[in-house]
């Protein structure tokens, strides 16, 4: 699962984007990683270890809403 979000207001000088995964790592463990920065960027990173699937997908959508309600959007939403 992955979500990509962007933000942009040139008036502002804002282009930032927000990524969320989740996936396995190599040993089997459910992992939510999230990455953020200035679009064109690398940015920062962050994973988390989740002992389930659902748990780390509930976390996920969490902030994907958090990040929509402060004007982020996926391509697909538009701006």
């Amino acid at each position: 699962m992955t979500v990509v979000l962007e933000r942009r207001d040139p008036t502002e000088n804002v282009f930032r984007y927000y990524r969320l995964e989740v996936e396995r790592d190599l040993f089997g463990t459910w992992c939510l990683i999230r990455c953020w920065g200035r679009i064109g960027t690398m940015g920062q990173s962050k994973i988390q270890a989740f002992d389930s699937r659902e748990r780390a997908e509930a976390l996920c959508h969490r902030i994907a809403a958090r990040k929509r309600k402060r004007g982020y959007w996926t391509k697909t939403d538009g701006p």
